[in-house]
């Protein structure tokens, strides 16, 4: 079940994970990680660590910061290996029993699991499962891969890992901690999301994080990024690289590029920051027009917006200011009042913008209403003009690896044309970059064959239902 927010039209990302092997401050430099992927989840957070042969973890809703003070990561302390996870709810309720890390102890050991991504025959395994006899403790699909584990756990720690894998589909980034100690991070074969390797500069301890900026803050050496359908297990004994399944063409989602990381990340070979102004570079080659101001929507359009205006030549400015402080729980107190908390998040700076032509640059428009709204504060404080330019292709197709527009219904350019769609927002001119220019725009050899672009195309790497792998849809 994907969980909706009636009042963000914004994309939610997937999740953060994040890990450490043997280090004496452990659960603290996990909080930290998990603290620098916060943007990638903020529904709830967790951290499971090994004590004494057994996993001790806690986990809570909400941001890092408040599930997790003092006094409990103390609880926690301890030389040892853990494991962290920020979550978006895009399988399973958004509740504190589907808050990651997973723990259960079986035979006598402890193992545990944070999930980055979504499993598109979880409920074929489920059912399998429940019918041979296993029992579900939540409504989500990561806890799925922990049961395919523990069956195959008597021929050793490697085999579970490669059988569990094997059964899989779908987008995955694991960390698994057994109670040896040992940390595993899991890739799948496609490579949807991103998954990196480092070491602590201080000790020579291995991490595994979703983005490298995690590494950045524990002071960590970027090593690489794991490749599609590797597993790599981390012991006192070094690194181990296995890959047990067979090579299929990569297929790393193009919207981390474009939206879902940190700008100061590098994730599939490339610097998220670079790439994002790249493709404003690209949008102003194939969409110019004469205006007084380049200005973004804070701060997803940012590093789009730079490049834009400096491939344009027109100024760049921040007319839009953000209020950082808005939390997401904001309720808003009634229905005529729906628009209160976008009015909250950022506010048109007047005397700059009035009489004015603009031009905003967005990284994307997926139900429109937060846009529409905007626009129409914008106008009434007396811009002359408004055009829009969006740094990527219009979403028309549902995703179902991990980001929470899973049906068309949700997406407005399924429905509307662009140029319904600019009458629809009220500008006077949209364009959206072309999908050619996206991908050239990233500096990727033959970028076509290395994103998942399903969104855009309707082109789906691996089949679910009765949608065949490789399928494109009309």
């Amino acid at each position: 079940m994907t969980c909706q927010n009636t009042f963000n039209d914004r994309p939610r990302e997937a999740c953060g994970v994040f890990g450490i092997h043997n280090h004496p401050e452990a659960a603290r430099l996990t909080y930290f990680g998990l603290y620098a992927l916060q943007h990638r989840g903020q529904e709830s957070a967790g951290i499971a660590v090994v004590r004494d042969r057994r996993i001790a973890f806690h986990k809570g809703m909400g941001l890092v910061a408040d599930v997790f003070s003092d006094d409990r990561l103390e609880l926690l302390k301890g030389e040892c290996s853990a494991i962290g996870h920020v979550r978006y709810s895009t399988t399973g309720d958004s509740v504190v029993a589907n808050a990651q890390p997973f723990v259960i102890h079986y035979s006598g050991k402890s193992y545990g699991v944070a999930h980055n991504g979504n499993l598109v025959n979880a409920h074929i395994l489920k059912k399998e499962l429940e019918e041979s006899g296993s029992i579900f403790q939540t409504t989500t699909d990561s806890e799925i891969f922990l049961h395919l584990f523990v069956k195959n756990l008597k021929n050793g720690l490697e085999s579970a890992l490669v059988n569990a894998v094997t059964r899989i589909e779908g987008a995955y980034s694991f960390v698994l901690l057994t109670s040896r100690g040992e940390v595993v991070g899991i890739k799948d074969p496609h490579g949807f999301r991103p998954l990196c390797l480092g070491r602590c500069l201080a000790n020579d301890r291995y991490v595994l994080a979703s983005e490298s900026c995690a590494l950045d803050l524990v002071q960590a050496e970027f090593i690489r990024e794991l490749e599609p359908g590797e597993i790599v297990i981390i012991s006192d004994d070094g690194v181990k690289s296995i890959f047990p399944q067979k090579s299929v063409c990569p297929s790393a989602c193009i919207f981390e590029l474009i939206y879902f990381a940190r700008p100061d990340s590098r994730i599939f070979g490339k610097n998220v920051y670079l790439t994002r102004k790249a493709h404003g570079r690209q949008l102003a080659k194939e969409a110019p027009v004469d205006a007084d101001l380049v200005m973004p929507f804070p701060d997803s359009g940012n590093y789009a917006a730079i490049g834009y205006a400096a491939e344009s030549g027109i100024p760049f400015d921040l007319g839009m200011i953000r209020n950082h402080y808005v939390g997401r729980t904001f309720i808003q107190p009634t229905q005529s009042m729906r628009d209160f908390s976008v009015r909250m998040k950022l506010n048109p700076v007047k005397e700059l913008l009035k009489g004015k032509d603009i031009i905003i640059i967005e990284d994307s428009i997926i139900r429109g209403t937060t846009a529409k709204t905007r626009v129409k504060a914008l106008r009434e404080l007396g811009v002359k003009k408004v055009h829009m330019r969006i740094s990527c292709p219009p979403h028309r197709f549902p995703c179902h690896y991990g980001i929470d527009f899973s049906t068309k219904g949700e997406l407005i350019a399924a429905t509307k044309s662009v140029d319904a769609l600019r009458d629809h927002l009220g500008l006077d001119s949209l364009y959206y970059l072309s999908l050619e220019g996206m991908l050239a725009a990233t500096g990727v050899a033959q970028p076509e064959n290395n994103f998942c672009k399903a969104c855009f195309d309707g082109c789906y790497p691996v089949g679910f239902d009765d949608i065949v792998s490789k399928t494109c849809l009309e």
